[in-house]
Formats: C-alpha cells, structure tokens, sequence
C-alpha cells in the first residue's frame, strides 16, 4: 500500500510538470509578440519624430530670415479715364520686407506702370493723340502675414496703403488730359491686396507670384483695378 500510494503521487507529479512546461511554451510567443509590436511602434514613433525634426529645420532656415528684398514684374488692367476703357498697364516693383518673426513683416514697395490708352476721336484728338502714353508711380507700406508654411513654399497675405502719382499728360503734345478723357495729373493715394505664394529655390531664394487688387483715387473717384507682380525674392540676415 505505501508502496503503491508514493508510485500514485510520483505519477501525478511527473504528469503535471508538462503540463505546466507547455502552458508556459504557449505563453512565451504572445509576450514576443506584444514585444516586437512595442518595438515597431518605438521605431517608427523615431521616425516620424526625425522627419518632423527635418521638416521644422527647413522652415526655419528657409523662414528665420531677418530682411526680404525682390524685384518684380507687374500687369494691371486699369480705367484711364472716367469714361473710357480699360488699357492694360505693365510695371517693375522692387520692395524691402523686415520680419519679426518667421510669419510677420512689414514692407516697403515702390513700382511704376506703363501703358497706352486709347482715347478715341474728339476735336483734340488728332493723330497720334488717339493713343498716348501714360504711366503711374507708387509707393506703398503695409503688413505681410505668412498664414502657411512649407519647406518648400509659403502663402502670405499683404496689405499696403501709400501714395500714386498718375503721368498721363506726358505724351498729348501740350493738350490737357481731361480734354482727350484722361484723369488729369495729380496726386493721390494707392492701396493694394494681394495674396503672395512663394516657391523657395533655395532657402534664401525664392519664386513669387502675387496676385492683387489694386485701388487709386484720380479725379475724385477710386479706380478698382485687378493684376498680379511675379519676380525672385532674395532673404538675408537671421533672426
């Protein structure tokens, strides 16, 4: 009986032990599991960590610049006289933007348009006076918002406000501009809105493409106008 009851218990024991060996062999995989997911997850967590790291290193060099000078071409299409048609004006704009930040600045912008009007046959208008040259000048100041950054391009919003000087008796043989149509010479004040998109080169240079609503004040009314200016943007000195 002794004999028999130590050969019953030597059994179960020698049972159980497997049993607790293979329900530990099932469990290990699921904790090597587990352990490779956590690790995928750290590595790409690194990785998405570094590409944010390189994406925040090329705004700021692109973006950390103290100064901002360009040097644009320009096309408006503008009302010459109270009542006759649009012509369309070309132009050159250079400007200096100082930034306080990578998004705020203000600029100063000086342009100057060119074009033909046509004023039509009248009693003055004889000749070559159907078509004189004009031109306008400008110097205007505002703010630039940088609303959107990339690495590789920016959005921006501008608003300036200045002065106009309109030239259109420069080319009608001594006849007095309101006689053929025209505004007549004067002073007056400008404002612009555009909206800039910038497409960098390199973090110092950049392609610009603003397109605008330009505003003046001839002869006592105000000349909505629409164009754009596109030109290269040079950055220079950090923040």
């Amino acid at each position: 009986m002794p004999a028999a009851f130590a050969q019953s218990t030597g059994s179960s024991s020698s049972s159980a032990t497997p049993d607790q060996n293979q329900s530990g062999d099932q469990a290990s995989p699921s904790q090597q599991s587990a352990a490779e997911s956590q690790g995928q997850l750290t590595v790409q967590a690194r990785i998405r960590q570094r590409r944010e790291q390189r994406r925040a290193t090329a705004i700021h060099d692109a973006y950390d610049h103290k100064w901002e000078s360009y040097a644009d071409m320009g096309y408006l299409r503008f009302t010459p006289g109270p009542s006759l048609q649009r012509l369309t004006f070309y132009a050159w704009e250079t400007g200096l933007t100082r930034f306080s930040s990578e998004r705020l600045g203000y600029t100063l912008d000086g342009r100057g348009y060119y074009g033909t009007a046509y004023v039509g046959l009248n009693p003055y208008s004889q000749g070559a006076f159907t078509r004189p040259e004009i031109s306008m000048y400008n110097l205007l100041f505002g703010p630039v918002y940088r609303f959107y950054l990339q690495p590789k391009y920016s959005i921006s919003g501008r608003a300036m406000g200045g002065w106009a000087y309109g030239n259109f008796s420069g080319d009608t043989n001594g006849i007095s501009p309101p006689l053929l149509g025209l505004y007549p010479d004067a002073n007056t004040f400008a404002a612009s809105a555009s909206v800039i998109g910038e497409y960098n080169l390199t973090p110092s240079v950049a392609f610009k493409l603003a397109p605008e609503y330009f505003a003046t004040g001839f002869g006592s009314t105000v000349q909505g106008s629409l164009g754009f200016t596109a030109g290269i943007i040079y950055r220079f000195g950090k923040q």
